[in-house]
């Protein structure tokens, strides 16, 4: 058997990311709060389930963690049965949560107090990205630390780079989330523009997606925000908590993010709509429904 780590967090991306780890050779030990989706995950790739994060970490070299946000993080590293509560002396923890740079740097001096390392590493590649294992994981924290972590973060991730120092992973997803608000709020406006006017939205994008308008949104989402379906698994309501992050670091480090913000108050309107679990591509109908009203 390969090496041996554990993986905390088996949601959305969590559950095919350490589904890659075990195809890669690894013996994985798994937590998950929901205990059935543990056991489940455990028949299908093998390896373990444990009953809480410290007892997941115990021996372990490397533990990963993929969960929802701050108190999620807090709740499996440093909480009283958390992963960080049994981590050994030189052991590395690589957090994948979407989450603060704040809490980043905060785990990552426990964890140097305690004689271990932590690494930010949010994802960005959605569903289909873990699913493929085409992630792009973006890192914040110790070089030699890093150096070890890459190859296993290879099992599930297409690029992989540290950027900087704690914090600059999560910092660089945030960035992330701010391209992408703004850029799917242009499209889903091209897209309604040429359904009011009358235009063919497939020929129109097969025409456009080949010069400067081009983007993977518009390549791998228009013909789904087009037909109305949202259903690609990064949900409105996650995407909020990362503006919601990126919003209140801007504050902090004095950033003007005028469009961000207000896409951010779009997607409330989409969740008033009831789009709480619709993809991010659903800004579409926000502007359809505004459309109707008014038609």
């Amino acid at each position: 058997m390969g090496e041996k780590l554990a993986f905390l967090g088996l949601g959305v991306m969590g559950y095919p990311m350490a589904g890659h780890l075990a195809k890669a050779g690894y013996t994985v030990t798994v937590y998950n709060r929901t205990t059935a989706k543990a056991e489940k995950w455990v028949a299908a790739h093998g390896g373990s389930l444990a009953k809480t994060p410290a007892e997941a970490a115990a021996g372990q070299r490397f533990v990963m963690a993929c969960v929802g946000n701050d108190n999620d993080l807090r709740e499996v590293s440093t909480g009283p049965q958390g992963g960080f509560q049994s981590m050994a002396a030189g052991s590395v923890f690589i957090d994948h949560t979407t989450a603060s740079a704040d809490i980043a740097r905060e785990l990552s001096a426990e964890a140097t107090n305690r004689g271990f390392h932590f690494i930010d590493a949010p994802i960005s590649g959605g569903q289909a990205g873990a699913e493929n294992g085409l992630l792009t994981v973006m890192c914040g924290g110790d070089e030699s630390a890093f150096a070890e972590a890459e190859p296993i973060i290879d099992a599930y991730a297409r690029m992989v780079k540290l950027i900087g120092p704690s914090g600059y992973g999560q910092l660089t997803k945030m960035v992330n989330q701010i391209c992408i608000a703004g850029l799917v709020q242009g499209l889903s406006e091209g897209i309604h523009f040429a359904k009011a006017a009358g235009l063919d939205v497939e020929m129109v994008i097969e025409t456009i997606s080949k010069g400067a308008a081009q983007s993977w949104q518009m390549e791998n989402r228009y013909q789904t925000m087009d037909a109305g379906k949202f259903n690609h698994g990064f949900a409105v309501d996650w995407m909020r908590k990362d503006l919601d992050i990126a919003l209140a670091e801007a504050r902090s480090n004095k950033a003007h993010l005028p469009v961000t913000a207000l896409v951010d108050q779009f997607y409330s309107e989409v969740q008033a709509l009831g789009g709480n679990r619709w993809d991010t591509s659903s800004l579409l109908a926000r502007l359809e429904a505004l459309r109707n009203r008014s038609s």
